[in-house]
């Protein structure tokens, strides 16, 4: 009886330290559950957030690129409108046989912008000691030259009115370049917002593949908690029914002639357990404490 008894006892002691080693991990468990819960909570309320920023800005993208529409049809009237300003100059201007060059190629006409093309060109030049001794007289001379026919062709257009012409081309082009650099800037913003969007949304899905992560991590813990749990309550089991038979050993060793039994409140903690209810862990602890 007494070889049974020690058995028993050193079962009690191992099967003791099981229940308190299952318990002690599933209480880890149970801790790494609640930090993987509250790192894919935070997770997914960036996602949401993120969400939120990606949808303005892809309104803003469709908003900017609504308005680089309205301004493209700006430009095109502002591109009729000088279209229409140089019908209207070469309208005022009367046609005249082409001139031809020795080979019977036309010869361009000169106007006032070519004349000081042509003016800025020869400045240039002799600025660089291009027209040094001799040719410097025939610098100065073909510079006169070209002066008095500028000056000859902006009297000429004064006197045909083509200079009014010439405001109004201004004025469209004027237009034409205002309407163009906002097209531009239009354009440069939608696009702006666009590659923001495309940035916000790349985050979106950097930061649900973490809270999905987090997630997995989380059911895996869930898991290892849960099983280490069910390995605390079979230890608590057999540790009960190793003290139920220590109990009638010792009332069988004292002569009671009856068998001694837990108290009641153990006997009714063992019967919410095996009836599947949920004990918490100070009652899980009480019932791993022998009587």
């Amino acid at each position: 009886m007494a070889e049974l008894k020690d058995l028993l006892n050193e079962r009690r002691k191992m099967v003791d330290e099981k229940a308190t080693h299952h318990r002690e991990i599933r209480d880890d468990w149970n801790e790494k559950t609640k930090e993987f819960t509250s790192t894919r909570n935070e997770l997914n309320n960036e996602v949401r957030e993120l969400i939120v920023q990606v949808r303005e800005q892809r309104e803003l993208r469709d908003n900017m690129n609504e308005r680089v529409r309205d301004k493209k049809k700006e430009r095109e009237e502002a591109n009729q409108m000088v279209r229409d300003a140089k019908d209207t100059i070469r309208g005022t201007q009367p046609e005249a046989p082409p001139q031809l060059d020795k080979r019977g190629r036309p010869i361009r006409p000169d106007t006032v912008q070519s004349l000081t093309r042509t003016m800025e060109r020869l400045e240039r030049e002799f600025e660089q000691g291009k027209h040094q001794g001799k040719n410097e007289t025939k610098y100065f001379k073909k510079m006169k030259e070209l002066s008095a026919k500028r000056r000859k062709l902006k009297d000429s257009q004064t006197a045909s009115g083509e200079t009014e012409g010439n405001e109004a081309l201004r004025e469209a082009m004027a237009k034409q370049d205002n309407a163009h650099n906002a097209v531009k800037e239009a354009a440069e913003a939608a696009q702006s917002a666009h590659d923001l969007m495309i940035e916000w949304n790349s985050e979106v899905d950097r930061q649900r593949e973490k809270a999905e992560a987090a997630h997995r991590r989380l059911r895996t813990s869930k898991k290892e908690a849960d099983k280490e749990h069910s390995l605390y309550i079979v230890s608590l089991r057999c540790l009960h029914s190793i003290q139920d038979i220590l109990r009638a050993m010792r009332g069988a060793s004292a002569g009671q002639g009856q068998r001694p039994t837990a108290s009641n409140e153990t006997q009714d903690l063992m019967a919410k357990l095996l009836s599947g209810e949920t004990l918490s862990t100070e009652e899980l602890m009480q019932l791993q404490r022998f009587d």
